[in-house]
């Protein structure tokens, strides 16, 4: 196999043998057939299919349903390296949350000059309605995906914040139930940490921060999702059956006596928690979007009198927002006192003048995104981009620069991939997901490696034609 020398194999690194966490997976995988090996492959993709792990793509002319391609050959992460990486994400988890309890209350931060003023006031993902309103237990983000990459053998980054409503934690679970049917024996040669207590763990994180109208001894739970339309329905439902809880639409749902009830065949039970996976502006139809008839009419006052638990908390959006990215290592140390373990991706803000005329002039070298952009989309890859693109992309810049980011473009490392001729690097990423209750930060050893199937492309996300691989943390 040839590695590329300006990115780093995380199989391979710099050597001429594996690193140490590949070298037991190495050894078996030497001594495998080939051939079996690609049937393995096809076999994934077939128990896949069977079991529905498919998502939904929007304005496609072809089916809008699609299997997320799955590689067999897992990302494999030492003990050392993810004790590091658990303590920076915690410490940045719980920046996150002292930050959406202070901006929705005194601003302190902004009071002190470590944040612009405007960096929240004109923010659409910052909500008015919210200030003032504690969450039970003080917890806003209850579930957060954090993106990281690797550019070397210690340097990892955050890519992104994802504090709304992270999805892709139904594909970790699936990724590993999946080797763990084709592959026992390697399970039983390397000690990989579990991942399948993640659904018991979300239950117990959400019946942790119950509100305070409850006063049963076991809060009912519900997931609420847009419908089965929605590109992550499988994971709705996949989630909702794992921990036992309700899987309810908006339809399902009215206000009774001041709590948030579901129909059932004996009437309407209230409900305690609801685990929304629907975005802010949809979510109750008297206080925001008049149109939506997705949400619940009324929800957010049953919520800020206490009658109920939104997971997570309304608001919480502008935590993950990419003009405030570039601030996420002040916000770390004003919460902390500590300089932040891990560290950013160096950005450029649009909205400033000295930056725009930076990004201008080097477009062709910069990944350019979207503050409110998602899933691959709204971005410019500089050096992948035709002259073409680069012009179309400078005007949208000088038309709206408050509506972009830049980045320089990371040497993403590479995992290899099977492909009909063997071993081959692609660029991945990893989504950890993080559980906070009042009690406790639970971060799920592994998380989901996103995976560019297309040779030399940057774009990991399954929308824009990436896969996934099984994230195997090793234990001690």
């Amino acid at each position: 196999m040839n590695t590329p020398t300006r990115f780093f194999d995380e199989m391979f690194g710099s050597a001429d043998g594996p690193r140490s966490p590949y070298s037991q997976y190495f050894d078996w995988f030497e001594g495998e057939d080939p051939k079996e090996l690609r049937k393995k492959s096809q076999e994934a993709e077939a128990f896949f299919r069977r079991i529905g792990i498919t998502f939904n793509v929007y304005g496609q002319q072809e089916a809008d349903e699609r299997l997320i391609p799955f590689d067999i050959v897992p990302r494999i992460i030492s003990a050392r390296e993810w004790q590091q990486l658990e303590k920076g994400i915690e410490q940045r988890v719980r920046a996150i949350n002292a930050f959406l309890h202070d901006i929705y209350h005194r601003q302190e931060i902004v009071r002190a000059g470590r944040l612009p003023k405007e960096i929240i006031a004109r923010n659409d993902a910052f909500l008015p309605k919210m200030i003032g309103v504690t969450p039970p237990g003080g917890v806003y983000t209850h579930i957060v995906g954090t993106d990281l990459v690797r550019t070397g053998e210690n340097e990892f980054y955050v890519l992104e914040d994802n504090a709304r409503t992270p999805s892709g934690v139904s594909y970790m679970l699936e990724n590993r139930e999946t080797m763990l049917q084709m592959f026992p024996e390697l399970f039983t040669k390397l000690k990989v940490r579990p991942v399948s207590s993640y659904p018991q763990n979300l239950r117990r994180s959400l019946a942790d921060c119950a509100p305070p109208a409850f006063d049963g001894d076991k809060p009912v739970v519900a997931v609420l999702t847009p419908g089965i339309h929605n590109s992550a329905y499988f994971e709705h439902a996949f989630l909702a059956d794992q921990m036992g809880a309700e899987l309810v639409e908006a339809h399902d749902l009215r206000i009774v006596d001041g709590r948030v009830a579901m129909r059932t065949t004996r009437g309407y039970t209230p409900i305690d928690v609801i685990y929304r996976r629907i975005d802010d502006d949809y979510l109750d139809p008297l206080n925001f979007n008049p149109d939506s008839l997705l949400g619940v009419p009324g929800i957010l006052d049953v919520y800020k009198a206490g009658g109920i638990t939104i997971a997570n908390a309304p608001g919480t959006g502008i935590a993950d927002d990419k003009a405030l990215y570039s601030y996420m290592p002040d916000i770390v140390e004003f919460y902390t006192g500590e300089k932040a373990i891990l560290q950013n991706v160096p950005t450029w803000r649009c909205s400033d003048p000295d930056s725009l005329k930076y990004v201008l002039d080097n477009l062709s070298d910069l990944v350019v995104k979207e503050v409110h952009g998602s899933g691959g989309y709204g971005m410019l890859v500089g050096p992948a981009a035709s002259k073409r693109e680069l012009a179309r992309f400078e005007k949208k810049l000088r038309a709206r620069p408050n509506a972009y980011i830049a980045q320089p473009t990371l040497a993403l490392s590479t995992v290899p991939i099977m492909t009909k001729k063997g071993l081959a690097p692609r660029h991945v990423d990893l989504r950890p997901f993080v559980l906070v209750s009042p009690k406790q930060v639970r971060i799920t050893p592994g998380g989901l490696t996103r995976v560019a199937l297309k040779e030399g492309s940057l774009v990991v996300n399954s929308s824009q034609g990436g896969g996934t691989k099984d994230t195997w943390v090793l234990g001690d």
